[in-house]
């Protein structure tokens, strides 16, 4: 699951920032972070969300290769998943909250609907 932009990161550590911010969101319900990210976690957010309404052996593995804790997975798939399986995308919401106070960076919060 590549990102959309790249961050000001390299390739590797994008990819285990995004892991990372995937998870939280799905494990916490809503997260606050900049809004450049916000937007691109939203975009691999709803491709697991949409992996869990399938709820097979496959797209268990495959949501398993990219969410970092077993438990969240566990959590997409029984509770998650379910929740939206009569909603066609559109599972997260973004919020702006203004600039952080020490570089001025636009600050949002993203959460599940």
């Amino acid at each position: 699951m590549a990102s959309f932009r790249k961050l000001g990161r390299p390739t590797a550590h994008r990819r285990a920032m995004m892991r990372g911010l995937v998870t939280s969101l799905l494990e916490k319900g809503s997260i606050e972070t900049t809004v450049t990210r916000a937007k691109d976690v939203r975009r691999v957010a709803d491709k697991m969300i949409t992996l869990a309404k399938k709820n097979t052996l496959h797209t268990k593995r495959q949501a398993l290769s990219y969410i970092t804790k077993e438990d969240v997975v566990n959590k997409l798939f029984s509770e998650i998943g379910p929740k939206y399986a009569d909603r066609d995308g559109g599972y997260t919401r973004i919020y702006k909250k203004g600039p952080r106070v020490g570089d001025a960076a636009e600050i949002a919060i993203i959460e599940l609907v």
